[in-house]
């Protein structure tokens, strides 16, 4: 049957409202679920105010090691939703003293895999911030974890529910853009070199022993605290374990999670430099520029980021692209996705994305799926 692109774009769109809107019975909405955000940064705070404002949320503690952004997000939630959590600068403590239905995890990577472990053991299902472990072993001590427990884990890929995505996910196994040979996976940004930056005593607001925890205790340096943390392997795993995250797993929802036969990786700081790390001062350490492949049993896979050249063609800064028989497919964020065609006779596809603006998310949904996980006992 021939790619008709407007019954396609109005089929698709259709599916996107109902998606956008996904139900969660009445009877349950008067469930409220006791919750704890542990990590009240930027990104911790976005999920909780997705949480409320779906209505099932009653916020029982807020945990940081930080205790400046405990107390601004104790005033936030009280000025929002009138509730008055206690603050918590120890995750340990917030399950020793708290009936903690749902746990929030939004700390840095390192940190991932002793906050969901302590947070199951509590009985809480999990909204755990990607990815999910900073090791491979981590990751797989969560999941046994949560199956042995029944609890339920939700990872904030959001773009698993982005509508763009979905509709994009549909083209692709309907077979539109034909049997897929290759698909290439990418986040370019611009940078240079990367002087080093003095070190500095913690400020006083911050526990900077208990933020480093089961990572080495170096120096603070202004870089990494606040918001820097992906950039230093102590804590994460730089580019590939931050967009990496949402751009491989784009590849594994259409491949039905196949397993590679085959990775292999190069990668260095080609352009920031060689890491320097010592009492006085410090940089980054993370790769500026690494390519990933993945050899699977009908195609190849290549992950690829670079922190230097940013300023590239249209549709070269973050996405996927899906390279088949039929033609191109990209997936991309804000541009949501459009299919070029081999056949010169038929038209170039696109549909643009649907996005929660200003962040360009879709926790809305994601947490609305949650929700639905938790109550259906099924796994979202």
């Amino acid at each position: 049957m021939p790619l008709d692109r407007r019954h396609f774009l109005s089929s698709t769109a259709a599916a996107s409202t109902l998606l956008a809107a996904p139900t969660i019975h009445a009877a349950s909405k008067t469930k409220q679920y006791r919750t704890a955000l542990i990590g009240t940064g930027w990104w911790g705070m976005n999920i909780l105010r997705e949480a409320l404002a779906a209505g099932q949320t009653k916020v029982v503690a807020l945990c940081d090691v930080d205790s400046d952004r405990l107390e601004i997000s104790a005033e936030e939630v009280q000025d929002i939703c009138g509730d008055q959590p206690r603050v918590y600068g120890d995750f340990r403590e917030v399950f020793e003293k708290e009936s903690v239905e749902i746990a929030i995890i939004a700390t840095p990577d390192h940190w991932h895999a002793l906050n969901a472990l302590a947070a199951i053991e509590a009985g809480a299902h999990l909204f755990i911030e990607k990815p999910t472990g900073h090791t491979i072993g981590e990751s797989q001590a969560i999941l046994k974890a949560s199956r042995d427990a029944q609890r339920t884990v939700q990872v904030g890929l959001h773009r698993r529910l982005g509508p763009h995505h979905v509709s994009g996910m549909k083209f692709l196994k309907e077979g539109h853009a034909g049997d897929i040979g290759k698909v290439q996976m990418y986040v370019h940004s611009r940078g240079g070199k990367e002087e080093p930056t003095k070190n500095s005593p913690p400020p006083e607001n911050l526990d900077w022993e208990m933020y480093c925890g089961p990572a080495p205790l170096r120096p603070f340096n202004r870089r990494i605290h606040p918001g820097g943390f992906r950039h230093y392997l102590d804590f994460a795993n730089g580019t590939l374990g931050d967009w990496g995250v949402h751009w491989l797993d784009q590849m594994m929802w259409w491949s039905g999670q196949q397993s590679p036969r085959i990775v292999y990786s190069t990668g260095g700081r080609n352009v920031q430099g060689e890491p320097v790390l010592n009492a006085t001062e410090q940089t980054s350490d993370a790769p500026d520029c690494q390519i990933a492949t993945y050899q699977f049993e009908s195609f190849d896979a290549v992950w690829e980021h670079r922190k230097f050249g940013g300023a590239g063609p249209e549709k070269s800064s973050v996405g996927c692209y899906f390279y088949g028989s039929k033609g191109t497919f990209h997936m991309g964020w804000r541009d949501g996705w459009t299919f070029y065609p081999d056949d010169s006779n038929q038209s170039v596809v696109h549909q643009d994305s649907q996005l929660q603006e200003p962040d360009g998310h879709n926790l809305k949904l994601l947490w609305a799926d949650f929700l639905q996980a938790i109550e259906s006992g099924t796994r979202p």
